[in-house]
């Protein structure tokens, strides 16, 4: 019997968390996917589908030193753009990874940026 990738456990956690995490459109889903070497941010509205903002590392201008700077930069950068869409505050989709590290730093730089998570 083979053992499970750690994506394959991670989109089973995603999934079991999708069944409580939902975005409506006074409060969107902040969704997160992190890679090896970028991270992602969505403002998602889940009644329409439609996603109202977006910004990833993989953008020029949104650098820093280390992987945890640059998540604080898209965090910023995503809060910015949701602003500009009339959105203040959204439900946080960690995407099935830890609260911990770049996840984290993405947070707090959307809260820095004025969004209420």
């Amino acid at each position: 019997m083979t053992n499970p990738s750690r994506d394959a456990l991670r989109r089973k956690r995603h999934e079991r968390l999708r069944l409580r995490v939902s975005g409506s459109a006074e409060r969107p889903r902040l969704s997160v996917f992190r890679s090896a070497k970028f991270i992602y941010a969505q403002v998602i509205d889940d009644q329409t589908g439609r996603t109202l903002a977006a910004a990833s590392s993989r953008e020029s201008g949104l650098d820093g030193a280390t992987k945890v700077d640059v998540a604080r930069s898209v965090g910023l950068a995503i809060a910015e753009r949701a602003r500009a869409a009339g959105v203040t505050a959204v439900v946080l989709d960690r995407g099935g990874y830890q609260y911990h590290g770049r996840v984290r730093s993405l947070a707090e730089g959307a809260r820095e940026g004025g969004l209420n998570l």
